[in-house]
């Protein structure tokens, strides 16, 4: 988030014309005779189908690159792989299990890199998130954003993104899983700079007290398989339900970045509930990720 940090409200703009466009029946073909490199290390349903969807409705196409398709999966080095695949590709798009790897890709590529997850951040799911609350709530300064559960990627790019739109931002998390300090650091820097607020509670109810949006992920990542029954224990009081809900505004909007499982971190009453907006969370992948790519290929 930090790379696109003076960019992210021209991103947001660009992402709301081209998703206003499409429901007019308009298309354009911006990246026509584009090809983007997908390189994906974990399985993915929304960043994988909204990249390459993104990719087509653009003009463009896109290719699908597991660690088992090409040779970095059998030791080639990802330097090697960004200089090669710079010469075929527009842009290169990597979803990693460590965000060392992504570096080191685009250290060494000489066309745009976009993180499509890591370790440490899920930037392209907080330009969807802010352009999701934007619709819904008409603004983002000065809304109180509140993330409940595990302080993992989406919730450290959330606070990052927050903080660059002026909005105040409240994680509810134990004290063991909070965001990552350097980048919970750099978004207060942010928000001192714009007037709000980045706080970190242990109690989910203060979090959520006065809450314009609520939002929540899964308290078991991907690599975290191991520590299921431990998770599910320790985050069992952050479950977001109608008795946490109910602890916000009347009229705040739900978030979850999906996949969701229904009946732990949150209930499905809320998730399925009128204050829901968790779909159109997952279609605005889509928009995000087109407003992303034509400023990252085109400018």
């Amino acid at each position: 988030m930090l790379d696109v940090e003076r960019q992210v409200l021209g991103l947001l703009d660009r992402s709301g014309r081209v998703k206003a466009e499409l429901r007019q029946g308009h298309t354009r073909s911006t990246l026509e005779r584009c090809t983007l490199g997908m390189i994906f290390e974990k399985p993915s349903t929304r960043t994988r189908v909204s990249f390459e969807v993104a990719m087509t409705q653009l003009g463009g196409r896109a290719l699908y690159l597991s660690p088992k398709d090409i040779q970095m999966g059998r030791g080639e080095t990802i330097a090697d792989t960004a200089r090669t695949l710079s010469r075929y590709c527009d842009a290169l798009v990597y979803r990693a299990f460590d965000w060392r790897n992504v570096a080191e890709l685009a250290k060494h590529a000489t066309v745009p890199v976009v993180n499509a997850l890591d370790n440490r951040e899920h930037p392209c799911q907080a330009l969807a998130d802010l352009l999701t609350i934007r619709e819904h709530r008409g603004a983002l300064e000065g809304q109180k954003v509140a993330y409940v559960g595990d302080g993992n990627n989406v919730c450290n790019s959330l606070v990052l993104g927050a903080a660059i739109v002026g909005a105040d931002i409240s994680v509810g998390c134990p004290k063991s899983h909070r965001p990552d300090a350097r980048l919970l650091k750099e978004a207060r820097r942010i928000a001192a700079g714009k007037g709000s607020e980045v706080e970190v509670v242990e109690r989910p109810a203060d979090a959520v007290r006065g809450a314009d949006v609520v939002y929540t992920d899964v308290w078991v990542s991907m690599g975290d398989e191991a520590e299921k029954a431990k998770r599910e224990r320790l985050f069992a009081p952050y479950q977001v339900n109608a008795s946490l809900l109910a602890k916000a505004k009347r009229d705040a909007i739900v978030m979850h970045c999906l996949p969701a499982h229904r009946g732990l971190e949150i209930t499905g009453s809320v998730i399925d509930g009128e204050r829901s907006v968790v779909f159109d969370q997952a279609e605005n992948r889509l928009h995000a990720q087109k407003g992303l790519l034509e400023w990252a290929i085109r400018g």
